[in-house]
C-alpha cells in the first residue's frame, strides 16, 4: 500500500522523484566506470522542472552545490568526470557554431529546423554538440538553464572550473582546438568583405575590405605569438587584433544603419547577424586563451570560461528552436518596417490647432467615402453571387477605397493607433523614467495622440453615418425605396450588438489593421531596398511612353507610396473576405469596423423609416463605440509591443510615466482633446 501511494505522490509530483533521485545520482560520479555522458543527462533530469510551475527545481540545484561543496571526495570526481566528457569530445565546431547562424541561409536553415522536429538528426557522441544535445534533450532546457540566478551558476563552474583540476585533462588539445577556432572565425569573418550581398547594401564596401582581410592576417599573427609563448609580441598582437575586430564591428554597423533608412533583404539581416555573432565569439575566445596564460589573472580566466560555456550551452540547446531562430533575425527587419510606421504616424498628431482642423477635415472626407463604400457593400450583398466572387467584390470596394482615401491624404481613424504606437515606441526606448523632462515630453506626445485619435473618430463617425442617410434619402428619391429594406436593417443592428459577435469580430478588424501597418512597412522596406523608383525612372517602355522626367517623376511617387498603397489595398482584401472564409469553413469569422458600423448605423436607421425607440439607438451607438475601442485597443496594444521589440525596448519603472499622466490629466484635461490655444 506504502509502495502504491508512493507511485502515485510520484505521478502527481515528479519534483518529489526527482529530489529523492539526486542524491542517487550524484553518488554515482564516484564510480569510475560510468559513463560520464549517461551521468550528465541523469543529472540534469534530476534538476530540470519536472512540470509547469515547477520553481522547486532551484531547490535541487542548491543541494546538489551544497552536497558538492560539502563533500570533497564527490567534488573531485564530479569535476573529473564532467571535465573528461568535455575534453575527450571534438570541440571544435562547438567553439566555432554553438549559438553562430549556419552559412546555410534563411530559408535552408528554417527548413532545417522543421525537419529535425518530424525526424530528429542522428547524434555523433564524438562531437560535443551532440553531446550537449543528448544531455539537455528538452527543447525548452534553455529556458531553465537561464534562469538559474548567476551566484547559484557561478558556484556551479567555481566547482567545475576551480583550483585543482584533474591531470589527465588534456588542456593543451583544448587549448589547440580554442586556437583552431580563433583561426577559423577570422576567416569566414573575412570572407564577408567581399559577399555579394553587403556589397550591393553598401556601395562603398570596396573601400573597407581590408579591415577584413587584415583580420586574418592578424589572427595569423596572433596565434603564432601565441603557440611561441611570446608575451611582448602576444600584446602587440592581440592589440592589433582587437582594433581589426572593432573596425570590422563598425563596417557591419554602418551597413545595418544604411539598411534602416534604404531598406534590407533577409539575406542581408541574416549575413550581417551572422557576421556580429562571429565576430563577438571571436573576442570571447580570444579573452578566454590570453586570461589563461596570466597567472595573476587565473579567476578572471575561469570567470570567462564559464560564461563562455554557459551561454554556448544554452545556445546549443536553443539551436532548433524555430521561435528563437526567427527572433534573432527580426529586430532589423522589424525596425526597418516599423520605422516607416513611426515616420507615417508623426503626421496622425496634431501639434496645433491648425493641425487639429485638418483632422478633421481629413477624416470627415473619409467619412465621405466609407459612406459609399457601405452602400457598394450592401449593393454587392444584395446581388447573392457566389462566394468567391462575393469575397472578390467586397474585397475590391474595401481595398480600392482604402487606397483611394490613402491617396486622397485623407484619414481613417483607426488607422492611425498602428501608426502612432510606433511614435510612442520610439520615446519609450529613449526613456529615462528618471528625467523629468523626458516623462513630461512623453506625456505631452500621449495628450496629443489622444486629441488626434479622437478627432478622426468623430470626424469619421459624424460625417459616415449623415453621409449614409444623405445616401439613402437619394437612392429612396431615385428608386422610390431606401437601400436596404426592412429584413436587412434589421440584420445591420443586429451586427452592431455588443452582446453579440461584435466585439470579438472588432477584435479580428483590430489585428488586420496591425497587420496593415506592418505590410505598409515591409512594402516601404522593399521598394528603398530594390531601389523601385530609379529602376522605374530607367524603364524604356516608360521613358517611351511619358519622357524621361515624367518618368523619373512616377518612380519617385511610386516610391514614397507603394508601402501606403500595398498596405491599404491587402487592409481591404483582408475585411473583404474575411466573412466568406468564415462561411466556407463554418466558423463565425467576420469583422466589424467602427467607421463602417455607424455608416450602417445609418443605413439601418433610413431602413426601418427611423420606427425605433431611444433606447435601442442608443444601444447601437454603444455598440459602434465598443467596436471602436476594441479595434483601437488590439491594433494599439499589438503595433506597440512590435515596436518596443523591434527596438530591443524594455518598459522598466512606469508609475513615473503613470503619475505624470494623471497630473496632466487632473490639471489639464483640456490638452487631451483639444489642442493648445496657441500654435
Amino acid at each position: 500500500m506504502r509502495a502504491w501511494l508512493t507511485t502515485l505522490t510520484d505521478w502527481l509530483r515528479p519534483e518529489r522523484r526527482a529530489a529523492r533521485r539526486l542524491p542517487a545520482v550524484l553518488a554515482r560520479f564516484h564510480d569510475p566506470r560510468a559513463d560520464p555522458l549517461h551521468l550528465a543527462r541523469e543529472l540534469v533530469d534530476c534538476l530540470r522542472p519536472q512540470r509547469r510551475g515547477d520553481q522547486a527545481y532551484l531547490t535541487r540545484y542548491h543541494t546538489m552545490l551544497d552536497t558538492l561543496e560539502a563533500d570533497a571526495g564527490l567534488r573531485q570526481a564530479f569535476r573529473q568526470r564532467l571535465l573528461a566528457l568535455f575534453a575527450s569530445r571534438q570541440l571544435l565546431t562547438f567553439f566555432t557554431d554553438s549559438g553562430i547562424l549556419p552559412d546555410s541561409g534563411f530559408f535552408s536553415e528554417w527548413l532545417r529546423i522543421l525537419g529535425h522536429r518530424l525526424l530528429p538528426a542522428r547524434a555523433d557522441t564524438h562531437r560535443l554538440n551532440d553531446c550537449l544535445r543528448l544531455i539537455y534533450h528538452h527543447p525548452n532546457d534553455w529556458r531553465w538553464l537561464e534562469a538559474v540566478p548567476p551566484e547559484l551558476a557561478d558556484r556551479f563552474w567555481a566547482i567545475l572550473a576551480g583550483p585543482g583540476a584533474p591531470a589527465e585533462v588534456d588542456w593543451r588539445g583544448i587549448h589547440t582546438q580554442l586556437l583552431d577556432a580563433v583561426l577559423l572565425l577570422a576567416h569566414r569573418i573575412s570572407g564577408l568583405g567581399v559577399d555579394s550581398e553587403l556589397m550591393r547594401a553598401t556601395p562603398d564596401l570596396e573601400r573597407h575590405i581590408p579591415r577584413f582581410t587584415a583580420l586574418s592576417a592578424e589572427a595569423l599573427a596572433w596565434a603564432r605569438c601565441y603557440r611561441q609563448q611570446d608575451a611582448a609580441g602576444l600584446a602587440d598582437a592581440q592589440a592589433q587584433l582587437m582594433v581589426m575586430v572593432a573596425q570590422c564591428e563598425d563596417t557591419l554597423e554602418r551597413i545595418r544603419k544604411r539598411a534602416r533608412s534604404h531598406g534590407a533583404s533577409l539575406r542581408l539581416i541574416y549575413q550581417l547577424t551572422r557576421g556580429q555573432q562571429s565576430l563577438e565569439r571571436l573576442r570571447e575566445l580570444v579573452a578566454v586563451l590570453t586570461a589563461d596564460l596570466d597567472p595573476a589573472r587565473r579567476d578572471d580566466a575561469r570567470q570567462f570560461r564559464a560564461r563562455f560555456t554557459r551561454n554556448a550551452f544554452i545556445a546549443e540547446n536553443r539551436r532548433n528552436s524555430l521561435r528563437h531562430y526567427l527572433q534573432q533575425l527580426s529586430a532589423l527587419l522589424a525596425m526597418r518596417v516599423t520605422s516607416h510606421a513611426a515616420e507615417t504616424g508623426e503626421h496622425y498628431i496634431c501639434a496645433n490647432r491648425d493641425e487639429y482642423r485638418q483632422m478633421w477635415r481629413s477624416a470627415g472626407g473619409a467619412g465621405v467615402l466609407i459612406g459609399l463604400m457601405a452602400l457598394l457593400k450592401i449593393g454587392a450583398a444584395g446581388l447573392h453571387a457566389p462566394l468567391f466572387v462575393e469575397a472578390l467584390l467586397y474585397s475590391l470596394i474595401y481595398g480600392l477605397g482604402f487606397v483611394l482615401i490613402y491617396l486622397l491624404g485623407l484619414t481613417v481613424a483607426t488607422k492611425q493607433p498602428a501608426m502612432t504606437a510606433q511614435t510612442l515606441a520610439a520615446q519609450l526606448a529613449e526613456l529615462r523614467p528618471n528625467r523629468q523632462a523626458e516623462v513630461e515630453r512623453l506625456v505631452d506626445v500621449a495628450a496629443a495622440v489622444s486629441r488626434s485619435q479622437l478627432a478622426a473618430i468623430l470626424g469619421n463617425v459624424l460625417v459616415a453615418a449623415p453621409m449614409a442617410l444623405l445616401l439613402s434619402a437619394l437612392f429612396t428619391a431615385w428608386r422610390g425605396a431606401p437601400p436596404v429594406d426592412m429584413a436587412k436593417a434589421q440584420h445591420l443592428l443586429a451586427d452592431l450588438d455588443p452582446l453579440s459577435w461584435a466585439l470579438p469580430h472588432a477584435a479580428i478588424a483590430g489585428f488586420y489593421l496591425f497587420l496593415s501597418g506592418l505590410i505598409t512597412g515591409f512594402f516601404a522596406n522593399q521598394a528603398a531596398y530594390d531601389d523601385i523608383g530609379a529602376r522605374l525612372a530607367q524603364h524604356p517602355g516608360l521613358n517611351r511612353l511619358l519622357g524621361a522626367r515624367r518618368a523619373a517623376r512616377v518612380g519617385l511617387y511610386v516610391q514614397a507610396h507603394l508601402g501606403g498603397i500595398m498596405g491599404n489595398f491587402l487592409f481591404g482584401c483582408m475585411l473583404g473576405s474575411t466573412g466568406v472564409v468564415g462561411a466556407i469553413l463554418g466558423l463565425p469569422l467576420d469583422i466589424r469596423h467602427i467607421a463602417f458600423s455607424s455608416a450602417n448605423l445609418g443605413y439601418a436607421l433610413a431602413g426601418l423609416e427611423f420606427q425605433l425607440g431611444a433606447a435601442q439607438i442608443a444601444w447601437a451607438v454603444f455598440g459602434v463605440l465598443a467596436i471602436g475601442a476594441v479595434n483601437l485597443a488590439v491594433s494599439f496594444a499589438l503595433a506597440l509591443r512590435t515596436a518596443l521589440r523591434a527596438r530591443d525596448a524594455q518598459i522598466g519603472d512606469v508609475w513615473p510615466i503613470l503619475r505624470a499622466l494623471g497630473h496632466r490629466l487632473r490639471r489639464q484635461p483640456r490638452q487631451f482633446v483639444l489642442p493648445p490655444r496657441q500654435s
